[in-house]
């Protein structure tokens, strides 16, 4: 099959509609059809006003679209609209199932672009204000979720070995996280940050230490973030940001 139109996949950023890039949102302007994510904010669709809107979105907990369906959808858009634009919160190309839809384009024949978007990590640091390295502290970062799909469900999540850690989809999973760190000798006074709803106007920043995050953490109502680290540890010099804990 080969698709009458162009499938982008852009990146929207951690949130704010601001944070999306210029390629981006000429993109979204141009669309004909924008299937986006669940954490898309309302207000980054008014950048497509043209477009017919379709949620795909994954929600955490909750019944949401099977990726073999966004799949076929995206396929489908391609054969009817010249301009096809896959919103994707953050980056594409990480912890956004990329692959299977690139897969699913290249074997249809279909031309397919990638727009690159503000990961929500490094829009955490920017939040925090603090560095996810620092010269003779933390050479190394990495990222990891322990939330899979039911069918790659790992019984016996491993953590990597880097300075400073980003969880995403943090919450629950990060306080099991914390939990394995210590087990492994990481210190309790270990620093940690966590932004939810990062960059957008009900953004909260917690500040705790390893430990803290064993005990648990409180309710929260959005994305989840979890940064850990002794990159993270306050400057003498820097305010406390902390919404609580």
């Amino acid at each position: 099959m080969t698709g009458l139109g162009k499938v982008y996949l852009v990146g929207a950023g951690p949130g704010a509609q601001d944070l999306i890039t210029v390629r981006g949102a000429r993109l979204l302007a141009q669309a004909e059809v924008v299937l986006h994510d669940a954490l898309v904010a309302p207000e980054m669709l008014e950048l497509c006003p043209r477009a017919e809107l379709i949620d795909v979105g994954k929600r955490y907990g909750k019944q949401s679209a099977r990726q073999d369906w966004i799949n076929q959808q995206l396929v489908d858009c391609a054969s009817k609209f010249a301009v096809v634009v896959r919103l994707k919160g953050g980056d594409p190309m990480l912890f956004g199932r990329a692959d299977e839809e690139l897969r699913a384009l290249e074997e249809a024949g279909i031309a397919v672009e990638i727009v690159p978007g503000i990961t929500t990590a490094l829009a955490a640091a920017a939040a925090s204000q603090n560095p996810l390295t620092r010269r003779g502290i933390a050479r190394s970062v990495a990222f990891f979720t322990s939330s899979t799909a039911p069918e790659h469900a790992d019984p016996m999540p491993v953590t990597p070995d880097a300075d400073t850690l980003v969880q995403y989809m943090g919450g629950r999973e990060a306080i099991a996280t914390a939990k394995r760190l210590l087990g492994t000798g990481r210190a309790a006074g270990t620093p940690v940050v966590v932004v939810e709803n990062c960059s957008r106007l009900d953004q909260r920043i917690m500040r705790l230490d390893l430990a803290a995050l064993a005990e648990g953490l409180t309710a929260t109502h959005g994305p989840v973030l979890v940064m850990i680290g002794e990159a993270l540890r306050l400057r003498e010099t820097q305010r406390d940001d902390s919404a609580g804990t």
